[in-house]
């Protein structure tokens, strides 16, 4: 077989007949083509589950075909008056997100997609066709609720959503007048106690295009159609300097951003130097590190996203998902454009995100862009790790589903 064809099956058999053909060599599977995985250098067999983006609603379950995006899904679901928390734009795969834990906009309200999820079929790497649930093949399910792509090829996965009868949207631009600092110091604060239907993203970027201009920017979704409530809950933020903007009642399908362009299939992404992390709290010298970081370089972006509520409620060893004590997630990263960085600024931004990073829970592997495999235990806790292995060994001994953030037999 070609190494570089990409082949797109139809159906559970399909893939099968395939993992079975491809016998002990790696195969690479594309779930929505989104990110920087999609563009792994070709190696083995390369699977990509487009074609099975089918959406059926039964209630408030929902099965989705493994190659769907979290745009189709909600789209599906707005008819329904229902939602599952998932990725914040419309091009992300359902595959990737879950498996890899899933933090969205409703992630204070409803935890992860991956805590969504309620039952999976399979495909494994003996080319059986299995499903995995709390009651079948458990813990292959445990698994995949946040152990990444190592255990097989999820054709379909099962979610029950929920009710949302609508949400209130507030974006705020925060001018360069603005302290950036204090701005996260009362965000903070109020998300110390602040109800689980609120969660809040922070970022500040470079200009990329035009529909993400540079400047830093504040998003907070309350997950009732309240204006007043959010409004009320974000005064201390809102009322500060340099803080300008509105509320507004989307449809939640409607905050799901477009992808801000079409990605060139034969281009690879551009270098991405840094880190994140899940922090159990969004201390004075994290906000200092990061607000010095951006100011820093000027082809940086930092970006953070509200925890605690629903996330928090899931116990530990319930699923592969580290930190559940942690109540922020942070980015710090420097674009490593071609002829934009000197070898020393590349050395100083991994130097201070290292810094900054030093005081994570765990990183967070979904918005970890490559294979790194000493990284990999820091994605989770030990016992998790350790159990996580003993679920690869049962169910790929042979390493076939490698192309990921690979955790070995």
């Amino acid at each position: 077989m070609d190494a570089t064809q990409t082949l797109r099956p139809r159906t559970a058999a399909d893939i099968a007949a395939l993992v079975r053909r491809a016998g002990s060599q790696p195969v690479t599977v594309i779930a929505g083509g989104h990110g920087p995985w999609s563009h792994l250098p070709a190696e083995g067999m390369r699977i990509d589950l487009s074609a099975m983006d089918a959406v059926q609603v039964e209630d408030t379950l929902v099965r989705v075909g493994g190659g769907a995006t979290w745009g189709a899904v909600a789209d599906a679901l707005a008819g329904h008056g229902l939602a599952i928390s998932s990725g914040d734009t419309r091009s992300v795969g359902v595959g990737g997100l879950t498996l890899g834990g899933g933090i969205g906009w409703m992630v204070r309200a409803w935890g992860l997609a991956s805590d969504q999820l309620v039952g999976a079929q399979v495909v494994t790497a003996a080319g059986d066709v299995v499903e995995a649930s709390a009651d079948e093949n458990p813990d292959l399910f445990w698994a995949l609720r946040g152990g990444g792509g190592n255990f097989g090829i999820v054709t379909r996965f099962d979610f029950r959503a929920h009710r949302l009868p609508g949400i209130a949207f507030g974006e705020y631009l925060i001018g360069d007048e603005a302290d950036r600092g204090a701005v996260l110091r009362a965000l903070r604060d109020v998300l110390r106690d602040a109800p689980r239907e609120l969660t809040v993203t922070f970022m500040d970027v470079p200009a990329m295009d035009p529909s993400a201009p540079a400047g830093a920017r504040l998003a907070a979704v309350w997950a009732d159609a309240d204006p007043g409530a959010l409004e009320s809950v974000l005064a201390p933020v809102t009322s500060l300097d340099g803080v300008v903007g509105d509320v507004s009642t989307p449809a939640y399908r409607e905050i799901l951003m477009e992808a801000p362009q079409p990605p060139d299939p034969d281009a690879a992404p551009p270098g991405f130097l840094g880190g994140n992390g899940l922090f159990r709290e969004l201390d004075d010298a994290l906000i200092d590190r990061l607000v010095a970081f951006r100011a820093t370089y000027p082809a940086s972006v930092i970006f953070l996203r509200s925890l605690g509520g629903a996330f928090g409620d899931v116990a530990q060893e319930d699923s592969p998902f580290p930190a559940r004590e942690a109540t922020w997630f942070a980015m710090a990263a420097g674009f490593d454009v071609p002829g934009m960085l000197d070898e020393a600024t590349r050395t100083a931004i991994l130097a201070d995100a290292d810094a900054i990073a030093a005081g994570r829970l765990a990183e967070y592997g979904n918005f970890a862009p490559s294979e790194r495999p000493d990284a990999v235990p820091g994605m989770f806790t030990e016992a998790a790790y350790r159990r996580l292995r003993e679920t690869k060994a049962r169910w790929d001994p042979q390493n076939v589903f490698r192309r990921n953030h690979n955790i070995p037999a």
